[in-house]
């Protein structure tokens, strides 16, 4: 077994009901320096012996606790579409996790044109990148100098950060904080031990809490019952079917009854399997690959062979997933990607709250 798999089946366990092993001891081992930095490093910024930039426009950060599966990149793209649909000039700046470009500033999208692929810039830059039009796409380490860059380049007169709770290096006026419902703070170990990054009583830094991936019954956790800020339910909805070679979008409709080969390589692929249950589909055959896995011929193959030995009807995978599947064109015919978007309730409450803050 893969250490990433073992890691995965350590941080699905409940706190509570760990069974001690080896393994779980040296996480426990390599968690704790972890733990010392991230709790030196932020009691530094809060002291302000690290001092944040500031940047000469509103800055809007969207991030969470936890390691993938929050839906930090479809709000960061319903935010960038919302705000130009209020005539600003918009960009998103984005760290470019698991792409290769090393240069200080990348320009994933001048807002018209997509300029790099996915190697470089990373799936979820180019996937808002594609899901925002008119909004330039930046990448790099720090943001202060992407978002300087969007700034004199593109006119921008208000940036969107992507994963930047962690990011304390540039000052935000609002801090979105996405939050599982169901598992808001994972086992409650840090990194490696669990998936949080860092303690959960940051989560009072955040300005706005959204509860994502359950629907209104499930009460929201102590620790945020706590919280003076706004905080709102955050759903992701299925919108479409995207055809891989040609783009063209078809009606959820088509897959109730259809029996499905599916696969993704996301923070939380049984999320997305439980998604295709309830749009009334029959998942025959499921393969589940780490965040952020660059497909190869070898997999396309064997996903193919999988196909055919279940007797599924087709195909079907994330529209990140379909990101990384550019480079196949012969096999984009032969699968459709499941576009979704972030439905955010109360969405008028939602909307003018972020207004007004920035003062629009």
């Amino acid at each position: 077994m893969a250490a990433e798999e073992m890691i995965r089946r350590v941080w699905e366990e409940d706190q509570s009901g760990v069974r001690p092993t080896f393994f779980t001891a040296f996480l426990n081992v390599l968690s704790l320096p972890y733990r010392l930095a991230v709790a030196s490093r932020n009691r530094l910024y809060d002291k302000g012996v690290f001092r944040q930039e500031r940047l000469p426009c509103p800055v809007i950060g969207v991030g969470n606790l936890t390691v993938g599966g929050t839906g930090k990149t479809p709000t960061v793209i319903l935010l960038a579409n919302a705000l130009r649909g209020r005539g600003l000039r918009p960009a998103v700046l984005s760290r470019g996790y698991g792409g290769n470009a090393r240069t200080p500033v990348n320009i994933v999208s001048d807002g018209y044109r997509i300029l790099v692929d996915w190697r470089q810039a990373g799936d979820e830059p180019l996937l808002i990148a594609r899901m925002t039009p008119g909004v330039p796409v930046l990448t790099g380490a720090r943001r202060s100098l992407t978002g300087a860059a969007a700034l004199e380049r593109f006119g921008a007169d208000c940036l969107v950060l992507d994963d930047a709770f962690q990011h304390r290096a540039l000052h935000r006026d609002i801090d979105i904080l996405l939050v599982d419902a169901t598992r808001p703070f994972g086992n409650g170990f840090l990194l490696p031990r669990g998936p949080l990054r860092e303690a959960p009583e940051s989560i009072r830094r955040a300005h706005v809490v959204i509860l994502t991936g359950a629907d209104r019954q499930v009460p929201e956790p102590p620790l945020i019952k706590t919280l003076s800020v706004p905080r709102f339910r955050g759903t992701h909805r299925p919108q479409a079917l995207v055809e891989g070679d040609t783009g063209r979008l078809r009606s959820l409709t088509e897959l109730r009854g259809q029996r499905l080969c599916a696969f993704a390589g996301i923070g939380r692929p049984e999320a997305f399997r439980q998604t295709l249950a309830e749009l009334g589909t029959q998942v025959t055959a499921f393969k589940a690959y780490p965040d952020h896995h660059p497909y190869s011929r070898s997999d396309l193959d064997r996903l193919l062979l999988l196909a055919g030995q279940s007797g599924t009807d087709r195909l079907l995978t994330t529209e990140k997933d379909g990101v990384r599947l550019a480079a196949f064109p012969d096999f984009l015919p032969k699968v459709l990607f499941l576009r979704t978007g972030m439905e955010i309730q109360p969405a008028g409450t939602f909307t003018e709250l972020i207004f007004s803050r920035l003062a629009y």
